[in-house]
């Protein structure tokens, strides 16, 4: 199934949703490492390191018509997991451009840099 869905969102758009109401409908997961995400992360986040994916996966992506949100460091690996996630068939799975690094950047710049 192909998606109209863009594979990539701006960390400002990224800001943009998570500044809606409460109401959300769209998950925002950190591909990152434990010890990355212990520097700084986005709120309200959930952390699966690409490292656990295979044991985590099926446990975390469940529903393939939610809007998945995933971030890295620079972007990098969010879009490996994206693309991944897509091919499973969650057309709705995107990555933030440029990971927290561009989020520091764009949105933020209090948030910690390494």
């Amino acid at each position: 199934m192909l998606s109209d869905t863009a594979i990539e969102i701006s960390p400002t758009d990224v800001s943009h949703l998570l500044g809606r109401p409460r109401a959300r409908d769209f998950r925002i997961i950190d591909c990152r490492e434990e010890s990355e995400w212990q520097v700084c992360r986005l709120p309200d986040a959930q952390l699966v390191p690409m490292s656990r994916l295979g044991e985590l996966a099926t446990e975390v992506f469940t529903n393939k018509q939610e809007h998945l949100v995933i971030y890295c460091h620079h972007g990098m690996r969010s879009l490996r997991l994206a693309n991944w996630l897509r091919e499973q068939g969650f057309s709705r799975a995107q990555s933030m451009r440029g990971g927290i690094d561009a989020w520091a950047d764009l949105v933020d710049p209090e948030t910690p840099r390494y």
